[in-house]
Parts: structure tokens; sequence; C-alpha cells
């Protein structure tokens, strides 16, 4: 914008007074990812080099019987199961550099397109698992009636969503971790992803109870979100949303690395001629894949902001 000037008189600017571009170019920001974090990539070696399939077998639960001294023995044969990981999906960038404002730019600004690239990429990665495997959850680990054993926790359902405070969040999280125990899942690395909203409630809480943060000091003095009942907790902008009724409804989702797996078979990134134009193509691909291998370690709660 020009510099103001009285009424009736011109203006210098854009004629002899030039407008200048800065050098630098705006810091932006970028929406944190988790699927990093929750997945595990313990087969991505068996498909880097060629498939589009991993069979992942799976342990048959073996039969325990009552034994008296002469009885005849009753004698099972297990059938193993088997889980496919597919490589079916794909994401790219491509986008033309001309040499002539290449040249001209005050900035070197294909550098910082192409890692933006990149940051978009992963993003829209963690936005697709984040859309897609809360609906692959166990029945044990969702609904209104969840809990393998007890029967009673209420995570949320269709319609009769679960509504979250600052006052009984960490409820919530508490039942979380009961479903998995009661699913024999592993304390260890268990997580939970929720909205910033959320997260915000479990600061505002009144987490007296320093244990469950796994600090010396609770949440509530230090303002530090970290571990919550076994849960390292990860706030994302990405948690599926959907719309019951006229509520806004986050499906968030908890559990353990062993129950969602990834695999990236190709990352590429080239640099062509383009052939209609002095300049540059700047692409890169990614082809991945992932799936829910063990669904009675993944829960989904589905809940709004009360």
């Amino acid at each position: 914008m020009a510099y103001p000037v009285a009424s009736g008189l011109t203006t210098h600017s854009g004629i002899y007074t030039p407008e200048v571009w800065s050098g630098k170019v705006l810091v932006k920001f970028y929406l944190s990812t988790v699927f990093g974090a929750i997945c595990n990539t313990e087969y991505e070696g068996d498909i880097t080099k060629m498939g589009d399939t991993v069979h992942i077998s799976t342990v048959p639960d073996m039969v325990i019987k009552d034994y008296t001294i002469g009885q005849k023995l009753v004698r099972d044969k297990p059938v193993p199961g088997k889980v496919d990981l597919y490589i079916d999906k794909g994401k790219y960038y491509s986008f033309t550099v001309n040499r002539v404002e290449e040249k001209q730019s005050a900035i070197k600004y294909v550098d910082k397109w192409t890692d933006d690239a990149g940051m978009q990429m992963k993003i829209a990665i963690d936005a697709a698992i984040l859309a897609a495997v809360y609906a692959d959850a166990n029945a044990y680990n969702k609904g209104n009636s969840a809990g393998k054993v007890s029967g009673s926790l209420a995570f949320g359902a269709s319609g009769a969503f679960v509504t979250v405070d600052k006052t009984n969040i960490l409820d919530y999280i508490v039942d979380m971790g009961t479903a998995l125990d009661e699913q024999n899942v592993p304390e260890t690395q268990r997580w939970l992803v929720l909205p910033a909203i959320f997260c915000g409630m479990i600061k505002k809480s009144d987490l007296k109870d320093a244990s469950l943060s796994g600090d010396g000091t609770s949440i509530m003095r230090n303002g530090r979100l970290g571990i919550v009942d076994r849960f390292t907790i990860y706030s994302s902008n990405q948690v599926a949303k959907t719309t019951d009724g006229t509520t806004t409804v986050h499906n968030c989702i908890f559990g353990h690395p062993s129950a969602i797996t990834f695999a990236s078979q190709l990352t590429e990134t080239r640099v062509i001629p383009n052939p209609d134009d002095f300049g540059d193509i700047m692409e890169g691909l990614q082809v991945y894949g992932y799936e829910t291998i063990k669904p009675e370690a993944l829960g989904h709660f589905y809940a709004a902001k009360g």
C-alpha cells in the first residue's frame, strides 16, 4: 500500500517509488501428523522390493480343556488365519517451474515449494488414515455397551454420542484404558488421538493425582499434556468429524501400535524438462498402504464438545 498523500495529489508509488518484494518467505504453519507414532511398520520390509500384497498370518486361539486320569484326549487342529495388507494407495504432486521466473526471482522458491509439497503429502496421508481406521475398531471397544468383560462402558454411537467437558474427560480416558485392559492389550505404548479442543479440556481438568500423568506434578500445575492413565495423548486437527443431527461429533481413536500397520513401498521425486515451456516439472509420488490387523487393540471414541 502506498504512503498516503493529501487529496488532489498524485502519488509516485509504482512510478518513481518502486514496490519491493521481501527476499524472505512468510513462515507457514502445518497441521501436526500422528500416523507415524500410532502405526507400526513391521511388515514394510516385506513389500518394498516387489508385490502389492503382504499376507500376515495370525495365531489361532488354543482350546484348553479339563483333564482326568485315563480319559481319552480330544485333539484339536488349529487353523491359523490371515490379514492382507494391500499397497493400493498413492499420493503425488506435480508443478511447473518457468526458467525465466526462476532466474529473476529474489528467493529460491523451488526448494521451498518442494518442501511444502512433501509436507502436504504427509498431511494428506495422515488425514486419510484418521478418516478411515476408526470404523475398524473392535465391537467391544466402541459404542455405548463397550467392554469385553463389563459391557458397561459408553464411548458414543450414531445418534447417541457422548458429550465431553473438563469435568468428565478424565473419566472417559480411564474407561478407554479399561476397555483395552479387558482385551488384554499391553499397557505400554498405548496412544490416544484427540482434537485440540479435547486436549484443552484435559489441561483445564482438576487432575490432582499427578501419578496419572506420569509426572511428579499434576497437569494443573505444570500445564504439560503427557501420559494420562498409560495413554500418550496426541493432539490432531485432522480427527475425522461427523455431523450427527446438528452437532459436530469427533471420531477419536485410541489403541496400541499393534493395531494398525503402515507400509510405504515407493517414495520418488523427479525433475523433468517441461515439453511445453522453458523450465522444469517437479513431481513427487508416494505409494503406500495401511490396514487394521488387530482390531481388538483399536478403539473408537465418538464424542462432541459439551
